[in-house]
């Protein structure tokens, strides 16, 4: 599957740079999560060719929190029987802001 189509690129074009931005006027982009484990991202700005900011969750709502991430890392990752992190292909991007992202993983409602 490839990760990164141009649909998402383009979306991640869209956004822009979210510095300057509340939580409420964000959107997510793409969802990334690990098939045989703990672990989703969140990715709503694309920093380079391989840095992203993301909402992360590592599997404890209470340390959930954003941050940069490697995409290249994401995808060198290997888990239990080879796999790999995943791209969820139901996400819609840009479909739901930061701020209900946030509020749903931290009362632990799945996204």
């Amino acid at each position: 599957m490839k990760i990164l189509t141009k649909a998402i690129l383009d979306a991640f074009t869209k956004q822009g740079y979210t510095g300057n931005k509340s939580a409420k006027d964000i959107k997510i982009v793409m969802k990334m999560f690990n098939p045989t484990g703990a672990g989703t991202w969140y990715l709503y700005e694309k920093e380079d060719e391989d840095i992203y900011m993301a909402f992360v969750n590592l599997g404890d709502v209470e340390c959930a929190e954003c941050g940069s991430v490697s995409m290249s890392e994401l995808l060198a990752y290997k888990g239990r029987f080879g796999l790999g992190i995943e791209r969820d292909m139901h996400f819609e991007p840009l479909s739901m802001s930061l701020e209900d992202v946030m509020n749903k993983v931290k009362s632990g409602q799945h996204v």
